[in-house]
């Protein structure tokens, strides 16, 4: 029995919402270990819809466990208004199958308006943030002057934190121009949904250390991907917390030694939300291609991706960072119809050929992909669930990807439905 964690090898948008929901059908406890509102899962069950954006994937499912970890920050008005809307579909929520922890950190709305003035102030220096006001609730939770799930218990408390956390914030909008943020009408709505926020509290690591030895099946899920982890994804252009696989450690309050295997989700291709470095970023038709026939839109913002060959450089990067055990190689569908597939397997950087990512922005965006060719099999994959049935050329492709990323490739999606997958490793077994 293992314990599995799920990250995204990329800049997120891998496709984790498919691969999530068929290893949480597994599982018997599904933790998010980090993240907001500001990355989503959409999940496809018995022709029902769900997209989710706090709640873990497992809340979609009967006798599991959910749980937002420490390491989340929670919107508290977002997250009972996602409660709200799934219940409106048929699913139960309540303080059996839905754990809050006590000491994860709030987004306010004051956050949501600083995430905005900053970003419309910034010019072309913009980071692309999805304006939910993320980055300052992180901020503020390294700061020391946040509010968490467990300040709604005293209203003496809560004044005095919010007191705390204004001085702060109105200190900064006053010098940009802008209006003071009152205390007493934040701290009235908050102690109105304090109740249905207190009833999911709970200390979620002596939780989770009971469902260890219960010997449950733990799921933990990020949001995001790894290149836009806060220390090692392409800085400044990246999210405001850790999303590597060892912040499900931290992110829940549980020890290392809980994870047993790191699943990296994959797409055969390369996609990006918002600004910063794309090395393979294709704006020719191909990249229109690319981004039409795998609907390439967000879940939560519908912003537009942009699209680019597969980047075996960053994956490999990214694999070696997070300790990824193997890949769900994800839409290999929507190459079918291409004559020629590329794979960038080195960069040159002013000439010198390098073969990693560094570590500088202004590098970043100077390095050019140097590719590797493969001939496109211009066949049809989707639905496959067996690999020997695959073109040849498809074969040939996953196998080189594999052999260069230097993890072996545990599952293949051909297409959107959770059914149309080739398994060839089930992570918790």
């Amino acid at each position: 029995m293992k314990n599995v964690v799920v990250v995204g090898s990329q800049w997120g948008d891998e496709g984790k919402g498919k691969i999530v929901d068929w290893l949480s059908s597994e599982a018997d406890v599904v933790a998010r270990f980090q993240g907001g509102h500001n990355a989503g899962h959409t999940l496809v069950i018995d022709n029902v819809t769900y997209k989710l954006r706090l709640l873990p994937s497992g809340i979609v499912r009967k006798n599991k466990i959910s749980i937002i970890g420490n390491g989340v920050v929670v919107d508290p008005w977002a997250l009972l208004e996602e409660i709200s809307e799934i219940k409106s579909k048929g699913i139960n929520v309540d303080e059996k199958n839905l754990i809050i922890s006590e000491s994860a950190n709030l987004i306010l709305p004051f956050h949501k308006e600083m995430d905005e003035i900053r970003e419309d102030s910034a010019g072309k220096s913009k980071i692309g943030t999805t304006r939910r006001g993320i980055g300052p609730a992180y901020e503020d939770k390294i700061g020391r002057r946040s509010i968490r799930v467990m300040d709604l218990v005293s209203e003496s408390n809560l004044d005095r934190r919010l007191e705390t956390v204004l001085i702060h914030h109105n200190a900064i909008r006053k010098g940009l121009g802008k209006k003071i943020f009152k205390k007493d009408k934040l701290k009235q709505d908050l102690l109105k949904i304090a109740p249905e926020i207190l009833k999911y509290s709970q200390p979620v690591w002596k939780r989770l250390s009971e469902f260890k030895s219960q010997r449950k099946k733990i799921l933990f899920e990020g949001a995001q991907g790894i290149l836009l982890d806060v220390d090692h994804g392409t800085y400044p252009f990246v999210t405001s917390s850790n999303t590597v696989a060892s912040s499900a450690a931290t992110g829940t309050g549980c020890g290392v030694d809980t994870i047993n295997y790191v699943l990296g989700i994959t797409k055969a291709y390369t996609t990006r939300v918002g600004e910063g470095p794309f090395p393979t970023e294709l704006k020719d038709k191909t990249g229109e291609q690319l981004g039409s026939r795998g609907k390439e839109f967000g879940t939560v913002t519908s912003r537009k991706r942009r699209c680019g060959w597969f980047d075996g450089v960053l994956v490999r990067q990214t694999i070696k960072i997070s300790g990824i055990n193997g890949i769900a190689l994800t839409k290999l569908d929507v190459l079918d119809e291409l004559e020629e597939i590329k794979m960038c397997v080195a960069y040159d950087l002013e000439g010198k050929e390098i073969d990693y990512l560094p570590a500088a922005v202004e590098d970043q965006l100077k390095v050019k992909p140097i590719y590797r060719s493969f001939e496109g099999w211009r066949a049809k994959t989707n639905g496959i669930k067996d690999f020997d049935k695959l073109p040849d050329n498809a074969k040939i492709y996953i196998k080189e990807l594999e052999k260069f990323i230097e993890t072996k490739v545990s599952s293949i999606s051909t297409s959107p439905e959770r059914k149309d997958t080739i398994l060839i490793e089930n992570p918790f077994k």
